[in-house]
């Protein structure tokens, strides 16, 4: 994704619609695209900033987030419990998320679960 334009740019192109330049050419003298400076001013009036909104993020996360205390209360309840399985107990709950979704809900908060131990050194070979 495209990074947005400087705030700079966009306030020298309200600026100069505000002393009385049509958009138009505002855009032509700054080098912009017609409906940028268009938008920009259009969120000037709306907004009282032509700043662009933040780029990027989690913004998705928050629906899982909500059933936070019955999943972790699930993993404490059943500690060996599978992300399949969470998702079959969320699913009767009317919510459906994937696999992916359940493993980041888990990787923000750092839990991990190993189901078998770490493997003692092959004795037959030397080291």
């Amino acid at each position: 994704m495209a990074k947005p334009i400087s705030n700079d740019l966009r306030t020298r192109v309200c600026q100069a619609i505000a002393e009385g330049l049509s958009c138009r050419q505002a855009a032509g003298r700054f080098k912009v695209s017609v409906s940028s400076a268009i938008r920009w001013q259009a969120r000037l009036r709306e907004r009282g900033s032509a700043a662009p909104d933040m780029v990027g993020g989690d913004v998705r996360s928050v629906r899982i987030e909500k059933h936070a205390t019955f999943i972790l209360g699930a993993v404490e309840g059943k500690p060996d419990i599978t992300l399949n399985e969470l998702r079959i107990r969320l699913q009767a709950r009317g919510e459906t998320f994937g696999i992916g979704t359940l493993w980041r809900f888990f990787d923000r908060r750092q839990i991990t679960l190993k189901k078998r131990r770490r493997t003692l050194p092959n004795s037959s070979v030397p080291t």
